[in-house]
């Protein structure tokens, strides 16, 4: 069944935007087979009146601390994760209660889409993640 995944990300090519400070999410489709296609590139609108800082003094620009309903959880919401370079603890727990799941990483996106479809295949698939560490991404070694 396929899939989206939210990307925070400045110019496409890194992973390198905080959930909070995302100015626009990349949205890939992950097809029936672990393709991955750039479905779309979301605009996050900041809400009129947003505060810089959050309420529970993070001043991390955005999180809002523990309210109820964030814009930008609403807006990725249809994704099953979001992939940023960090996200506070309270968006996780927004986003955890709409099952989307979150991965704080600073990389190259290409490569962590492939890992991060490579697992999800595992989990879908019930097959075990024993020696992940050692298992490459289609069969190429020293990766």
């Amino acid at each position: 069944m396929p899939y989206k995944i939210a990307v925070a990300s400045s110019d496409g090519v890194n992973i390198d935007m905080n959930f909070g400070s995302a100015h626009e999410f990349f949205i890939y489709e992950v097809g029936e087979r672990g393709e991955c296609a750039l479905l779309e590139i979301r605009e996050a609108v900041k809400e009129a009146g947003e505060p810089s800082a959050c309420k529970d003094g993070c001043k991390g620009g955005g999180c809002e601390g523990s309210r109820e309903n964030h814009p930008k959880v609403d807006f990725i919401e249809d994704c099953r994760c979001v992939i940023c370079k960090k996200i506070g603890f309270h968006i996780q727990k927004q986003l955890e209660k709409k099952a989307v799941s979150t991965f704080d990483v600073e990389g190259k996106i290409e490569d962590t889409l492939e890992k991060i479809t490579w697992y999800f295949h595992r989990v879908d698939h019930h097959q075990t993640l024993r020696g992940m560490a050692n298992v490459t991404l289609k069969g190429k070694e020293g990766k």
